[in-house]
């Protein structure tokens, strides 16, 4: 049916181009009767406008109106088109328009039909026609007929005119996916056995026109060469346009790309960098001359909203553990012109795990590209999305077995408490020491009641300095006779700290049992000034000083520091992924002369020591998502967004996992004001409330209510901002996050409050502990920590198996389409 058969008299009859966005659906619902068929047809009219189609009807067609040109309902010798795509006055596609929430794959075969049909008589590039597309207007499939064994694969949008006449002139020989079945054999060069197998195996998934495919290698095992080694091939055999290359921060977006710089094609000798353009992004514009773009995601999505400028601080912190606020939502990403969904062939993720699967998904579907995963630690979500086309694994203990990684042993510290804890009583006339975590200030105060805390407390609400201060003269003890016997300096070290306060209590006390300076011992955090990131990392790699590094997470992840012989972990791990690629910074092998260049006194590098001095080689670890979603967002940052009237499932989950936590620390006049504020409700009560708000089964039963006859139906509300009615005998998914969100909401209510905030606010002080002494427990190479180290996944391939269950139904969830983000936020 032609568009122009659902005009009314009262509607638009232009949508300028500029204004396209407006949902058309509105109005015309409001003025006439609308079928699913004719509000379809909108939206497609809107997405062929945005991706630079010019849309007529076939009465007033004009084929020199634009380069490209979209008929509607274009008459065949097998049928009517809905539309028919022209490119400098030739046929070059087809559309097949259906109405949303049917399925495309079905229609394949009218498609096929159509791009058959086509009168010879009337300008074409070839016949069968070149290309199809089937769409809803909320989601699109294309099929490249000029493609060996055409295959249909979902596209956000449609691709632009220029696109579609570029495929057409690489002839059938020239496609892309033709030339990725003719890849010329592999030049092994300096390439290592696992690099051979991981290249040669991915070109075999990409023959395949797979569209995902994962690389599993293990930290320090040439990941990042083994990427441009087949990248390279991808551009210069397989003709790829472009490729993203995405880094988890932009420090390892500076390292990749000295590795670009410094790689040499084993082809013909040059230089990667004088054959091919690589830019790594410290604006929002691509260079059209790259053919490699290295960037964050958070960037790219900033370029894809149409931002002009990127805070490059926002770059600095990694997706394993994020200190920025709280993530609002899935973020929408809409069509952009100027940024093409072509404008990719291939994305290369490199260990940006929580990115692939979750707020960022969307960034990597808008592209029409291969996605080939990096990491040295999938999850079961990774594997999921990617189809568990796992294509190489190669763990730690193969790559120790090649000479590719160091060993590791695990040294252990055990202090009273640490592992106990320690009470604090309260005198009259004692004054105890509270400081502000939020500006360090101390001030001195009588204790409201006696204080019992555990080591998990340690360093968050009670900071026990004797605790720090006795592992540190441990460490230092021992470290020349017991763990590195028969050295004299002090080999690098990296320390991780559970914030940037223990981090800064961990380096005074650091300096001062050493007897050095303040070169000897550098925090590196998200909050060090005065010198870039990458300098402070470079001194620490390259230069003799410092020796010890403090750090949260800046160091955590990716980052390559070869001299790195000792890990000191102060803080406990939850998320195995996470302690894999912390241990993983201390692995890399290094040859003997460069060692000796910054720790004079090292022969060679055969191993590396953890130092656990919490326990963290024994802790099981979770791969499963926990109460607390951001534990490294502050109260403060998570209240913010709650008295701005954020509603998230994190936010609300988060909030209410802090003040299970903080119950049993208040005293009792604490208690009764946060009752007095809340309207006699407990703390207890009320994190109940936000925990049930967020659960599904207290979502779905919320909705249920018992007929007279017994039976129990949905639908026990008819409020109209739930969509809910007592008709209404079945909850579909977006009604159900409505009752999400609307239960959210209300258990967000009393956190509005500013005098709730500022209570809740108070308590972010610490009590120092000055008066408990700490003593040591135990100190020794601990076998059984290092193999418990060990054994977490050491064969992902039986990972895959014992949990394909699970993967296999987040596979089918991250295959499910989300471009319809795009069309509802248009």
């Amino acid at each position: 049916m032609s568009l122009t058969s659902l005009d009314c008299e009262s509607s638009p009859q232009n949508v300028s181009l500029s204004n396209f966005w407006v949902n058309l659906s509105e109005p015309y619902g409001q003025l006439c009767s609308v079928t699913p068929e004719q509000l379809a047809r909108q939206n497609i009219d809107r997405n062929l406008h945005a991706a630079g189609w010019v849309v007529q009807n076939h009465a007033e067609m004009n084929i020199s109106a634009g380069r490209g040109v979209a008929i509607r309902e274009f008459p065949l010798k097998t049928g009517t088109a809905d539309y028919a795509l022209y490119v400098d006055g030739k046929v070059i596609g087809v559309v097949e328009a259906k109405p949303e929430q049917h399925t495309l794959t079905g229609v394949e075969i009218q498609s096929a039909k159509y791009t058959q049909g086509l009168d010879p008589s009337i300008p074409h590039y070839a016949i069968p026609i070149p290309f199809a597309y089937e769409t809803t207007g909320k989601v699109t499939r294309f099929t490249n007929n000029i493609n060996p064994a055409p295959r249909s694969r979902e596209v956000f949008n449609f691709h632009q005119p220029e696109e579609l006449r570029r495929l057409v002139d690489l002839g059938a020989e020239g496609q892309l996916r033709a030339r990725l079945q003719a890849m010329p054999e592999l030049k092994e060069g300096k390439l290592w056995p696992v690099q051979i197998r991981a290249i040669t195996n991915l070109e075999t998934s990409l023959a395949q026109n797979r569209p995902r495919a994962l690389i599993q290698m293990t930290m320090g095992s040439g990941k990042t060469f083994t990427s441009i080694s087949f990248i390279y091939r991808l551009i210069k055999f397989a003709g790829a346009k472009r490729v993203l290359f995405l880094v988890d921060r932009n420090n390892l977006g500076e390292q990749t790309e000295n590795e670009y710089q410094l790689y040499t094609s084993p082809y013909n000798n040059l230089k990667f960098t004088e054959e091919y353009g690589v830019q790594r992004l410290t604006g929002n514009t691509i260079s059209s001359s790259a053919k490699v773009v290295i960037t964050t995601i958070q960037r790219l999505y900033s370029m894809l909203q149409g931002e002009e400028d990127f805070d490059a601080d926002r770059e600095e912190e990694s997706a394993f553990e994020s200190s920025s606020p709280l993530v609002k939502e899935a973020l929408p990403v809409v069509y952009n012109a100027d940024i093409p969904i072509e404008t990719f062939d291939f994305i290369v993720v490199d260990e940006c795990h929580r990115s692939i699967y979750n707020q960022w998904r969307q960034v990597l579907d808008y592209f029409d590209a291969f996605t080939i995963g990096l990491t040295a630690t999938p999850t079961k979500q990774t594997l999921g999305f990617f189809n568990g086309n796992l294509v190489e694994q190669y763990g730690h203990e193969a790559a120790v077995a090649d000479n590719v990684n160091v060993g590791f042993d695990v040294y252990a510290i055990r202090t009273q408490i640490t592992s106990e804890g320690a009470k604090l009583d309260k005198e009259p006339g004692f004054f105890v020491p509270h400081r502000d975590r939020r500006t360090r200030a101390t001030v001195y105060k009588e204790l409201d009641e006696e204080i019992t805390y555990s080591g998990e407390q340690l360093d968050r609400t009670v900071v026990s300095k004797a605790q720090i201060r006795l592992v540190i003269q441990t460490f230092r003890d021992r470290l020349f006779t017991e763990i590195f016997p028969h050295r004299e300096h002090v080999p690098k070290t990296l320390v991780f700290a559970k914030n940037d306060n223990h981090a800064e209590d961990i380096v005074k006390i650091i300096r001062e049992e050493f007897g050095k300076g303040n070169d000897f011992c550098q925090k590196i955090t998200s909050k060090t000034t005065g010198k870039k990131p990458k300098e402070l990392l470079a001194e620490f790699r390259n230069s003799y000083n410092p020796r010890i590094a403090v750090t949260v997470d800046m160091i955590a992840t990716g980052t390559d520091v070869k001299p790195l012989e000792c890990l000191l972990f102060m803080r406990n791990i939850n998320s195995w992924a996470y302690f894999e690629q912390m241990k993983g910074r201390g692995s890399r092998v290094i040859d003997a002369d460069r060692l000796r260049s910054v720790t004079p006194d090292a022969c060679h590098k055969t191993r590396f020591v953890i130092v656990d001095a919490v326990g963290v080689c024994d802790r099981d670890k979770s791969v499963s998502k926990p109460l607390e979603r951001k534990p490294s967002a502050s109260m403060k940052q998570i209240l913010d967004d709650v008295k701005k009237g954020v509603v998230h499932p994190d936010i609300t989950s988060t909030l209410a996992a802090r003040l299970t936590r903080i119950a049993a620390r208040q005293n009792k006049a604490w208690h009764e004001e946060f009752d007095r504020l809340t309207g006699h409700q407990s703390l207890g009560e009320i994190a109940k409330t936000l925990i049930d708000s967020t659960d599904p089964n207290q979502v779905v039963a919320s909705t249920l209510v018992k007929t007279d006859d017994g039976n129990i139906i949905t639908g026990n509300s008819s409020d109209p901002a739930l969509g809910l009615s007592a008709e209404r005998s079945e909850l579909d998914e977006a009604t159900l996050k409505r009752i999400e969100e609307e239960r959210m909401r209300q258990a967000l209510k009393p956190f509005h409050d500013p005098k709730l905030r500022e209570l809740l606010l108070r308590i972010s002080e610490q009590i120092i502990d000055e008066s408990t002494p700490d003593t040591l427990v135990h100190a020794g190479y601990d076998l059984a920590s290092q193999e418990r180290a060990q054994s977490l996944i050491s064969d992902f391939q039986q990972f895959i198996e014992d949990n394909k269950d699970e993967i296999e139904a987040i596979s089918i969830l991250c295959s499910r389409s989300m471009f319809s983000v795009f069309h509802s936020a248009a």
